[in-house]
C-alpha cells in the first residue's frame, strides 16, 4: 500500500462506488461475481503456496548461510512475486486486503527507508536489526511497520527483498548483499539479521493466509458477502481494474518514476524486478476482464467474465476493451530490465518511450473500462485522467 499516493489511486474507485443503477443486472452478473471470487481465491492460494516455498528457502538459508542458499532464496522471492503482482487488481474497493483493518500495508508497502531496517552504506549501525533493544517478533514488526513515517517499512515483500539483495548501488544490476552478512563473526548482528529475515517472512505468510481464508468458499467470510452483492460486487471488480490501471500503475508506479528518474521510486528497486511488477499488474487486470487465470500448477481457470457481461450489451465495446487491455500487457512486457535505466534520459530515449507507451495504453484502458461500466448501467463515473 502506498499511503502517500492512496488518494490519487482511489479517486476513480470513490466515484465508481457512488450510487447504484436503477435496475439490477441479469442473472449473468451473479455468475460473473461468483467466478471472480473463485479466481481471487485461486490467485491468493497460489501466492501463499509460492510464499511458503520462499519461507522454506529462507529457513534453510538462515540455518546455514551460504552463497547458494542466498541465491535460492532470491529465486524463490522472484517466483512468488509473479503471482502476487497479479493480485493487485483485487484492491481499492475496501476488500479484505485494504479495508480499515486489512494487511496490505504489511504486505506490499513501498517505497521503504532501508536504514529503518538495517545498516546502509552511510549508516553502518542503523536499523531495527542493529538495535538490540528492539525485539524481533511478528507482533513487534507489525507494530513498527510505518511507525513514525510512511517509508518506515518493517514488513512485507520489499522488506524481505532488501534483506536478501541489500541496497541497489549498481546501474546495471540489482543489489549484491553478501551471504556473509548473515554469518556470525563476519558481520555485526548477523544473528539478528537472520532472525529478522525469518520473522518478516513468517508475518508475510500469516497475512497471506488471512487473505486466502477471507476468500475461501463455503465459509462465513468476505467471499460469502461478496457473492451476494449483485451489481455492487460487479462495481467493485471494475473499481479494482480502473484504480490499478490509472491511479496506481500508470500514475504512482510509472509516471512518478518517469518524472523523478530516481531508482528510489521504482517498485522493486533492490532486486531490479520492477519490470516484472508492471507486467504482472497489467496481467491481473486482464485476468479479471477475461475471467481467466493461469495457476501455479500450469492449469488455467476460466469462467464467466466481465467481458461476457459487457458483450451482452455491446459486443463492439467489449472487443475494444479486450484489445486495449491486451495492448497494455504487450507494452508492459516490452519494458526492459533494469527499470531504473529505462526511465533515465531524454524524452526520446528508447527506454522512456517504452515506459510512456505503457502509461498511455493504461490511461486509455481506464477510459475504456469506464465506458464498459456505463454499458452495464453503472453510472456517475469520474472521467479517468
Amino acid at each position: 500500500m502506498q499511503k502517500r499516493h492512496f488518494l490519487t489511486a482511489t479517486l476513480l474507485g470513490a466515484a465508481l462506488l457512488a450510487g447504484l443503477p436503477a435496475q439490477a443486472q441479469s442473472v449473468d452478473a451473479k455468475a460473473v461475481v461468483q467466478h471472480y471470487a473463485t479466481l481471487v481465491h485461486a490467485n491468493y492460494s497460489d501466492v501463499l503456496t509460492s510464499a511458503q516455498t520462499l519461507q522454506k528457502a529462507i529457513t534453510a538459508f538462515a540455518a546455514a548461510p551460504s552463497a547458494q542458499g542466498l541465491e535460492d532464496a532470491k529465486k524463490a522471492w522472484l517466483a512468488a512475486r509473479e503471482f502476487y503482482g497479479q493480485t493487485e487488481v483485487f484492491r481499492f474497493y475496501s476488500g479484505p486486503i485494504d479495508d480499515d483493518n486489512g494487511p496490505e500495508g504489511r504486505i506490499n508497502a513501498w517505497p521503504l527507508d532501508e536504514s529503518y531496517i538495517d545498516s546502509v552504506t552511510s549508516k553502518p549501525k542503523a536499523g531495527l536489526v542493529n538495535n538490540p533493544k528492539v525485539k524481533i517478533t511478528k507482533a513487534n514488526l507489525a507494530k513498527l511497520n510505518e511507525r513514525g513515517g510512511e517509508e518506515n517499512i518493517a514488513a512485507g515483500w520489499h522488506a524481505i527483498e532488501f534483506s536478501l539483495w541489500g541496497q541497489d548501488q549498481s546501474d546495471t544490476g540489482p543489489g549484491s548483499r553478501s551471504f556473509e552478512d548473515f554469518v556470525d563473526g563476519k558481520a555485526a548482528n548477523a544473528d539478528r539479521r537472520r532472525a529478522y529475515l525469518v520473522t518478516a517472512t513468517e508475518l508475510l505468510i500469516d497475512d497471506l493466509s488471512f487473505l486466502v481464508k477471507a476468500w475461501t468458499p463455503g465459509a462465513k467470510n468476505y467471499r460469502a458477502r461478496f457473492e451476494q452483492g449483485g451489481i455492487q460486487s460487479v462495481r467493485k471488480m471494475i473499481v479494482g481494474m480502473g484504480s490499478l490501471s490509472r491511479g496506481e500503475l500508470a500514475g504512482e508506479r510509472l509516471e512518478v518514476a518517469m518524472n523523478t528518474q530516481d531508482k528510489e521510486d521504482e517498485h522493486s528497486c533492490f532486486s531490479d524486478n520492477t519490470h516484472r511488477d508492471v507486467v504482472t499488474n497489467a496481467q491481473g487486470i486482464e485476468n479479471v476482464w477475461l475471467g481467466s487465470y493461469k495457476r501455479l500448477d500450469g492449469s488455467t481457470l476460466q469462467g464467466a467474465s466481465l467481458k461476457d457481461l459487457v458483450a451482452a450489451k455491446n459486443a463492439g465495446l467489449a472487443d475494444k476493451v479486450s484489445k486495449q487491455i491486451a495492448q497494455s500487457v504487450a507494452n508492459a512486457t516490452a519494458i526492459q530490465a533494469p527499470f531504473d535505466r529505462e526511465i533515465v534520459g531524454a524524452k526520446d530515449a528508447p527506454g522512456r518511450i517504452r515506459v510512456q507507451k505503457t502509461i498511455d495504453s493504461l490511461v486509455q484502458q481506464s477510459k475504456d473500462i469506464t465506458e464498459a461500466a456505463a454499458a452495464l448501467g453503472i453510472t456517475k463515473l469520474a472521467q479517468a485522467k
